[in-house]
């Protein structure tokens, strides 16, 4: 299967992405095996504080009996565990199971408070119910301890924060550790929201395509351009041109495509003029050659008119060959003079085989009488005549020959088929060639002078048609021309610009 150029310069762009995040995503992992912390650096740390305030606030106004079921309220609003713990590691409210030793070790590693301390007298053993003034020193002051560690055995992210709870019921203001037990890295978007991040992934990988976009494209249309082109220049049309105007190397390569079709049509068309000119220059003597030869053989002596007649025959042949020339001539110079106009396809074909079949060829029609194309006559019966001659010298004795049309989606087609031989498959794109024979040692008899099918495609051309061989199966050859519709707006494939 062929893969356009800009699907492959987009592939080649995502898997340049997909490499890139895969060093992002190795690196973010390998952080993650050292210290977690960084990501409190982001909008996490808000988030965190946010939540541990507002669960801090409801539990400051709720009484304690009630504290348990606040927090289970929240295990299941956030899909995390919550709990509280003392200044001596021992859980106070929620159920967050056995702490690991790694959680432990940064409980206990947690920096003193400076702040006021008016939980216990110097020599108090017992803790005091605060001032007023105490308690908003306590709220203003704001607890150093952060952390999010990673346990395995199972996975576990650990999300560590301390706490002043102040709730009057519970007999004064208590320090506590803020406790957040997470399957995922996520934590219920505390720690690390994935959404945003997936958001952007995908807002980078299209705006990259789009970005690559009309690069991709401006290079695939000018391809495409130059593939249209070389291809008509294959098929003989070399008035193509393709945009030049880009400033790089395929500009380059479309102005190199442009200056070799012109050197082709005019090295074509001056072989075509040339053998239009000798074709023409020799009928003339071909004329008073054939006169000379037939006043000779009037008044020769019996034994000399073999010699005569055949150099007569001869002669002909000539005049014959020189009068393919001419034809083939007057096709490829007279495509621009083409008057086309609305012709009936069951009556060309009429007067082609009437013009070309012999008697021991069968050419059956199969031809309705409302097809009607856009050409001109005098062009058609010529092509749709060597057509039938060409089926009839090949193929005459393997009879019938089916001269058919029919409507298609690019215009009407009319077909010769036989069930001659056929053509070697390699051959096939070759036998519209002018002075091409599948087997150069043919004499004319049997192959004639290779003009016949190069005339059709001349003729088929001019008229805005296309004509195309196949080999049939068992055998045979059939050959098609398709040509536009009457009533259809017809006009000459425009060269290829920019």
């Amino acid at each position: 299967m062929r893969l356009p150029l800009y699907a492959k310069i987009l592939f080649w762009l995502f898997l340049n992405l997909v490499a890139v995040a895969a060093v992002v995503a190795l690196l973010f992992n390998a952080q993650f095996l050292f210290n977690l912390d960084w990501l409190l650096a982001s909008g996490a740390r808000e988030r965190i504080e946010a939540v541990r305030n507002l669960i801090v606030g409801e539990l400051n106004t709720t009484p304690v009996d009630e504290w348990d079921q606040v927090i289970h309220r929240y295990n299941e609003a956030y899909h995390v565990r919550f709990a509280f713990f003392d200044d001596e590691n021992r859980e106070l409210i929620g159920d967050v199971g056995e702490l690991p030793a790694d959680v432990l070790a940064r409980m206990s590693a947690r920096p003193d408070f400076s702040g006021p301390q008016p939980f216990k007298q110097p020599d108090a053993t017992a803790p005091v119910v605060p001032s007023r003034g105490q308690m908003e020193g306590f709220r203003r002051w704001r607890p150093s301890l952060r952390a999010l560690l990673r346990t395995t055995e199972p996975t576990r992210y650990w999300l560590l924060a301390t706490a002043w709870l102040d709730n009057p019921q519970a007999g004064a203001p208590m320090r506590v550790v803020f406790v957040a037990k997470a399957n995922t890295l996520s934590g219920g978007g505390l720690v690390f929201d994935t959404t945003p991040w997936i958001i952007l992934i995908f807002g980078t990988i299209i705006f990259s395509m789009l970005f690559w976009l009309p690069l991709a494209r401006g290079i695939t249309r000018a391809i495409a351009q130059i593939t249209r082109a070389t291809r008509q220049i294959a098929d003989g049309r070399f008035d193509v041109r393709v945009d030049s105007r880009r400033r790089d190397e395929l500009g380059l390569l479309g102005e190199a495509i442009n200056q070799m079709a012109g050197r082709l049509d005019g090295f074509v068309t001056g072989q075509k003029r040339f053998l239009g000119d000798i074709a023409h220059e020799l009928c003339s003597p071909l004329a008073r050659l054939q006169i000379t030869l037939g006043i000779l053989e009037q008044r020769a002596h019996e034994d000399q008119t073999v010699y005569i007649r055949s150099a007569s025959d001869k002669a002909e042949q000539i005049a014959a060959l020189v009068g393919e020339l001419l034809s083939f001539s007057k096709a490829s110079f007279g495509a621009m003079a083409v008057n086309l106009q609305p012709v009936r396809i069951r009556e060309v074909a009429e007067e082609a085989v009437r013009r070309e079949a012999v008697e021991e060829a069968a050419v059956v029609l199969d031809i309705q009488e409302d097809l009607i194309v856009a050409a001109d006559p005098d062009l058609l019966i010529r092509a749709v005549g060597n057509l039938v001659r060409n089926a009839i010298r090949h193929a005459g004795s393997a009879t019938p020959i089916t001269l058919s049309a029919a409507r298609g989606r690019e215009g009407i087609q009319i077909v010769v088929a036989d069930s001659g031989q056929g053509v070697p498959e390699s051959e096939l794109p070759r036998i519209f060639d002018a002075f091409y024979r599948i087997d150069s040692s043919r004499t004319r008899e049997t192959g004639g002078s290779g003009l016949g099918l190069a005339i059709v495609k001349s003729c088929v051309e001019s008229m805005c048609g296309s004509v195309l061989a196949r080999n049939r199966s068992p055998h045979g050859l059939e050959v098609s021309i398709t040509l536009p519709v009457a009533d259809s707006k017809l006009h000459r494939p425009p060269p290829v610009e920019g």
